[in-house]
C-alpha cells in the first residue's frame, strides 16, 4: 500500500511509459504525413472511434469494478482476521483458568497468543510468495518451530492451536462450552485463510484482459484519423490525453485485481499484522515484544514502501 498521500505524476505515468512513447510517436507521425503528403490524407468519421471508445469505457468500468471487488474482499478478510485474532486472544486469556498452577496457565496463555501473532505474519508472507516461517522464531518455541518444519506452516500452527485447546479441555482449564466457542473462532480464522488463498490462486481471465487491451490499442490507432481533420497539430496532445486516460484505467484494474503480489497497491497485510501484534501484546501486557520488532518488513518501491 502506498504510504504517501501525494503521488507524483512520474510514478503514475511511469506505469504506462512505453505505451505513451508509442502514442506520442504515432500521433506525431500521422500529423506530419497528413500535413505534408496529400496522398496520405486519410480520415474517418469521428463517430467511429467515439463509438469504439464508448464500448471500451463500459468494458473498463466493468473490469475496474471486478478488480476493486477482489481488492476489497481481500481487505474485508484481513479486517475479519484482525477481529477474530483479538477475540481468540481474549477468549484464551479470560476463559483458561487453573487456580492450582497459575504459572503453568500463564505460560500456556502467552504461548497461545504469541502463536496467533505468528500465524498472522505467516499468512501475510505466504500470500506474497515469501517463506511463511521467516521471523517466526520471535513468537514460537523451539518445539513449535520444529513441529512446523517442512509442513504447511499455516495449517501446522492451527493444528498446534487445536492441540493446546484439547489439552486445556482435558486438564479442566476450560469447560466444553468454552472449548466450542474458541473452536468456532479457530474455524473462522481458517475460513479467512481459505478466502485469501482463493483470491491469490484464482487468476483473472487472461482472455478478457487481452481483448480489452487489443480494443484500446485499436481505438488509439483509429483516434488520430478521426480528429486530425478538426484539430490539425492540436490533435497530438488530444490523442495523448485520451489514450493516457484509457491506459491508466486499464493499468489500475490490472494492479487492483491481484491484492497479494507485493505491489504498492496491495492490501497492506504487514501493517495489519503489526496492528494485531500491538493489540495482542497489549492484552498480554508484553509491549516489549512489539516495540523490539526490527523494521525489516518494508520493501522500497521508488520513493514508496510496501507494507
Amino acid at each position: 500500500m502506498l504510504l504517501k498521500n501525494n503521488i507524483p505524476l512520474t510514478y503514475i505515468f511511469g506505469k504506462i511509459k512505453k505505451e505513451l512513447i508509442f502514442v506520442v510517436a504515432y500521433s506525431i507521425g500521422i500529423v506530419v504525413l497528413y500535413q505534408n503528403f496529400h496522398v496520405t490524407r486519410i480520415t474517418i468519421p469521428v463517430a467511429v472511434p467515439a463509438l469504439l471508445g464508448t464500448i471500451i469505457s463500459l468494458l473498463l468500468a466493468f473490469r475496474s469494478n471486478q478488480a476493486y471487488d477482489r481488492w476489497w474482499e481481500a481487505r474485508i478478510l484481513w479486517g475479519a482476521i484482525v477481529n477474530d485474532s483479538r477475540s481468540l486472544s481474549r477468549q484464551i486469556l479470560y476463559f483458561v483458568e487453573n487456580p492450582y498452577d497459575q504459572e503453568e496457565v500463564e505460560i500456556f496463555k502467552s504461548r497461545f497468543v504469541k502463536r496467533q501473532i505468528a500465524w498472522c505474519y505467516a499468512l501475510s508472507q505466504s500470500l506474497r510468495n515469501h517463506r511463511a516461517d521467516k521471523g517466526l522464531e520471535r513468537y514460537l518455541t523451539k518445539e513449535e518451530m520444529q513441529f512446523i518444519k517442512n509442513k504447511n506452516v499455516l495449517v501446522a500452527l492451527l493444528e498446534l492451536h487445536a492441540i493446546d485447546l484439547k489439552k486445556a479441555l482435558n486438564e479442566g482449564w476450560i469447560n466444553k462450552y468454552q472449548q466450542i466457542e474458541i473452536d468456532k473462532t479457530l474455524n473462522a480464522l481458517c475460513n479467512h485463510m481459505g478466502g485469501c488463498e482463493r483470491i491469490k490462486n484464482t487468476v483473472f481471465p487472461v482472455t478478457y484482459s487481452k481483448y480489452i487491451n487489443m480494443s484500446i490499442h485499436l481505438f488509439i490507432i483509429l483516434l488520430p484519423f478521426g480528429l486530425i481533420e478538426y484539430f490539425g497539430y492540436v490533435e497530438i496532445p488530444v490523442v495523448i490525453a485520451i489514450a493516457a486516460f484509457f491506459l491508466l484505467v486499464e493499468k489500475m484494474a490490472v494492479h487492483l485485481q491481484d491484492p497479494f503480489e507485493n505491489k504498492p497497491t496491495d492490501t497492506p497485510t504487514t501493517t495489519i499484522c503489526r496492528v494485531i501484534e500491538r493489540d495482542l501484546c497489549q492484552m498480554l501486557d508484553d509491549n516489549k515484544l512489539y516495540e523490539d520488532r526490527p523494521q525489516t518488513e518494508m520493501a522500497p518501491v521508488g520513493s514508496y514502501y510496501i507494507l
